[in-house]
């Protein structure tokens, strides 16, 4: 296996050449009926691997105003600028979550984690910990298919994750979807974990 997930050429190759199948074209929909309940729009927000950034279009048009996004490939940002061009421009971050410093209280993810090659999954467990501010939430989708070496987009199973987040998370919210979109149903858990107090 590849440690091509942190390889921006490779992404940006995805983008130049169309082959974007986790992109869905909108906000997916568990994460849009989680932001339509939250009420504190000065929250500040970092959605990693932010792709061509629909959560952060409907958050900006909502109202947030502490959104950051982030992606190591630089044409899905010029994407979202082009499409959303009042967003401000340097909560757009290029760079490599990994090297990513920052506070935020809410970490969105949404087919980021299931992009990295498995092996680094511990080490996204310890920065998304690490740029939480105290009780700070990791909140999206994970998926819930079989673990494989063909990817992206790996695997992986609700026993995994609580296995892998739990000494760092409390495990808020871990259950199967109910609203996920049809070409994912019954693929998706829902997640909030927060951030321990150590």
């Amino acid at each position: 296996m590849e440690m091509n997930d942190l390889n921006a050429s490779f992404w940006e190759d995805k983008y130049l050449n169309n082959a974007t199948g986790w992109d869905i074209g909108h906000i997916s929909t568990p994460i849009k009926a989680y932001f339509e309940q939250v009420e504190n729009k000065n929250l500040s927000i970092l959605i990693p691997g932010c792709g061509n950034g629909y959560e952060a279009e409907f958050l900006h048009k909502a109202g947030f105003n502490n959104v950051h996004i982030l992606d190591i490939a630089e044409r899905p940002l010029t994407n979202f600028n082009n499409r959303v061009s009042d967003f401000p421009k340097d909560q757009l971050i290029h760079g490599n979550f990994f090297d990513h410093k920052g506070t935020y209280d809410l970490i969105i993810e949404q087919t980021f984690f299931c992009a990295l090659n498995p092996l680094l999954r511990g080490d996204y467990i310890k920065k998304v910990n690490q740029l939480l501010s105290k009780k700070g939430k990791l909140v999206g989708l994970l998926f819930d298919f079989s673990l494989t070496d063909q990817g992206p987009p790996f695997g992986g199973s609700l026993e995994e994750y609580i296995r892998s987040f739990s000494y760092l998370f409390d495990i808020k919210i871990l259950e199967k979807s109910y609203n996920s979109i049809d070409s994912r149903k019954d693929r998706e858990l829902f997640i909030i974990f927060e951030k321990k107090n150590t």
